[in-house]
């Protein structure tokens, strides 16, 4: 990963370093996929929208990606998630239909019963990578989806307002939500990180390895 201004520079600096990554798959007998390794280029100039890196690994020029996915996380080049806030809305879709069918007639679900599914089934999707959501601006996409489980919840029809639903529901609003899980997420030299002591104090971070977190 390299920040420059200069498209020449990112890629002597991204080949150098895929060099270093060669050398050290080599030392240990193993061999770099280079139809899996995509190299991506994210920036706010419209006028390169279609330029690509070109980075060579052993004689062969690795894949360039535009639209590249990182931990079921779609990725664009403006870094404003909106494909993959429409990607994952489809999943909501699909999840709030089992909801529905819980609150039938057929099986009479609790209220209970009908939150916790919600929590589990939409929520749980809806806060996946919620420090990275919290701040685009496309995240609305999914609050129809959201507010029509809050209704399967609840009962309420069309007409009650979107903002009493949470309330009603007992469930922390979307937004708030996401923003609750930002300060969750710290840099590993700050105090309080997992991996704080490890990278301040080598000898306590060998001590850390056998622990399961």
């Amino acid at each position: 990963m390299h920040t420059d201004g200069d498209w020449s520079i990112v890629e002597m600096v991204l080949s150098k370093d895929i060099e270093t990554v060669g050398e050290c798959l080599q030392t240990w007998k193993l061999m770099l996929s280079t139809t899996k390794a995509v190299l991506a280029a994210f920036h706010l100039n419209n006028k390169e929208a279609k330029r690509e890196l070109e980075v060579n690994f052993n004689k062969e020029t690795l894949p360039f990606c535009s639209k590249p996915t990182q931990l079921g996380v779609n990725l664009d080049r403006t870094l404003t998630y909106r494909r993959h806030v429409k990607s994952f809305r489809k999943n909501l879709t699909s999840r709030i239909a089992l909801l529905r069918r819980l609150a039938g007639y057929g099986w009479g679900t609790g209220a209970t019963t009908l939150r916790t599914a919600t929590l589990a089934l939409v929520h749980l999707t809806a806060d996946y990578c919620a420090p990275v959501l919290c701040r685009s601006a496309h995240t609305h996409l999914i609050h129809p989806a959201i507010n029509d489980a809050l209704r399967t919840v609840t009962g309420c029809m069309r007409p009650t307002p979107a903002e009493n639903l949470p309330n009603l529901a007992g469930i922390q609003p979307a937004e708030l939500r996401r923003k609750g899980a930002l300060p969750l997420v710290r840099r590993p030299t700050e105090p309080g990180h997992l991996l704080h002591s490890a990278l301040t104090c080598p000898r306590v971070g060998l001590g850390m390895r056998g622990i399961s977190h």
